[in-house]
């Protein structure tokens, strides 16, 4: 079996997060890695990934040290 890798962009999802991550990792195909990749969100969806991260070993955090926006834009025309 191969392993697949699952990224979430994390940004103000917090509302959505717990959700999204259950959804995951209750699928059937249970070879997966989940890559959560925080843009230094300011809501509380660090502490929801490192809940979740800490019961299951699958889920890994990924924490940008300054928000890279959208699609790495730093601007929007």
């Amino acid at each position: 079996m191969q392993k697949l890798s699952i990224v979430i962009p994390v940004y103000n999802t917090a509302i959505y997060l717990k959700e999204c991550l259950e959804s995951i990792i209750n699928q059937t195909y249970s070879e997966i890695e989940i890559i959560c990749v925080d843009d230094c969100s300011p809501d509380n969806s660090a502490e929801i990934i490192k809940e979740y991260a800490a019961k299951d070993s699958r889920i890994k955090y990924i924490k940008h040290t300054e928000n890279k926006f959208q699609g790495g834009q730093e601007t929007l025309v």
